[in-house]
């Protein structure tokens, strides 16, 4: 559990104004004093996050973040980032002090659940310091908010009663990114990876999206064979059966004609595409290639930060391929990480990356930006594959069910 990457854990994120327990319920929830807990306002400034397990739930990431009213000096600016936690939740916990729940407390709450709503995000209820006030007060409190959870961050009983919460409401959401994989294809199947080693490629390991598909493939009964692009004759030659080819991105067109037309053939990044956003969307994006105009601006997102080598795949090979393709000279914008731009309507066209690094939500959140603008979005294996025009042969294993055990 501890080694799941964050990107693949479900990620539950606490609100509510400065003061409000947050920090303190953070911590209680870990079972370590991970954060600052302090009477000042505004002790949490950056949003923190840890991973842990939530028994029986799973792996988890528990995000904490600085309050909502915070009106300190760089107030404004903490409450952005807070914000930006949004689009990256699959489940809030919402604080108020019940000591101070009055009216100016309850209409903020009312005002932020407009932001729950608007990004389809469930969210609990959580009165803190429930030890710091009478018992009617509580009586009162759960008559209206008949759903919320009671606690104090120094009894332990409340804290277990929130973690079994949380659970209940983890338990509703919808599992469909748990494979990258393993409904494409029957138990026992073959698939055989193509991993380029160049100067981008990290000395001594594999990339998170390679070491994923391999887990993936273990935990539904495949066998899994690794090799470079430039072994991949002697490859196919040594393993008498494949049902899938699985490549980078980059050495698309080496590899596609290396792989006979009867073997399946996709790469990373569409499984990617697949599994933590909308595979239509993206396939319908990548169409506006054929009419961007001249000094067009397009966004390269990458869901992390690395160096950068003149073979970068997102800064060099793709902006360089669609010069070739379309003829014309584009401009183009980078962002990193979990940095998105709020204002997207100057883009012709959003180019994502595998999002090996970012979790579902946070790719979702992303797509609906781009479908409420009308901004076309793909990802970086898609227009590779339509750059090297065998997109249709890349994206056939998508429609394909995977066959009934047998």
């Amino acid at each position: 559990m501890e080694q799941t990457p964050i990107a693949a854990r479900r990620h539950l994120s606490i609100f509510g104004n400065t003061n409000a327990g947050k920090s303190a319920l953070f911590n209680a929830i870990l079972g370590q004093e991970a954060v600052i807990v302090s009477e000042h306002k505004g002790t949490t400034t950056d949003p923190v996050i840890k991973a842990m397990e939530l028994i029986p739930y799973g792996p988890i990431a528990l995000i904490d973040t600085a309050g909502l009213n915070d009106n300190s000096d760089v107030g404004a600016l903490r409450i952005e980032k807070t914000k930006g936690i949004l689009d990256r939740t699959d489940l809030a916990l919402y604080l108020v002090d019940m000591a101070s729940f009055d009216q100016d407390a309850q209409n903020a709450y009312e005002k932020f659940l407009i932001q729950f709503e608007t990004k389809a995000i469930p969210h609990i209820l959580v009165f803190t310091k429930k030890d710091l006030v009478p018992a009617e007060t509580e009586k009162i409190f759960s008559g209206k908010y008949p759903n919320a959870v009671f606690t104090a961050h120094t009894e332990q009983k409340s804290i277990e009663k929130l973690k079994a919460k949380m659970v209940q409401e983890l338990n509703k959401l919808e599992n469909n990114d748990a494979t990258l994989i393993g409904d494409l294809l029957p138990e026992n199947s073959t698939v055989l990876l193509v991993v380029p080693i160049d100067s981008a490629a990290p000395k001594g390991r594999l990339i998170l999206p390679q070491v994923q598909l391999i887990r993936d493939c273990l935990d539904h009964g495949m066998k899994c064979y690794v090799t470079r692009e430039k072994e991949l004759y002697r490859a196919l030659s040594d393993v008498k059966k494949v049902d899938l080819v699985v490549t980078d991105s980059q050495v698309f067109s080496l590899v596609n004609e290396i792989v006979p037309r009867e073997i399946p053939l996709t790469s990373f990044s569409l499984l990617f595409a697949r599994q933590k956003g909308d595979l239509d969307q993206f396939m319908q994006g990548v169409k506006v290639l054929e009419s961007l105009p001249e000094q067009a601006k397009i966004l390269i997102a990458e869901g992390c930060t690395h160096n950068h080598t003149h073979e970068d795949i997102g800064r060099v090979k793709i902006p360089a391929l669609i010069k070739k393709y379309t003829g014309k000279n584009m401009r183009f914008d980078f962002y990193g990480g979990h940095d998105f731009p709020q204002n997207l309507a100057d883009y012709a066209l959003v180019i994502h990356c595998g999002a090996c690094m970012l979790n579902k939500k946070a790719v979702v959140s992303r797509l609906l930006k781009c479908r409420n603008l009308g901004i076309p979005i793909t990802n970086y294996g898609i227009i590779l594959a339509y750059l090297n025009g065998i997109l249709a042969r890349c994206s056939e294993i998508f429609q394909r069910r995977a066959c009934p055990h047998e």
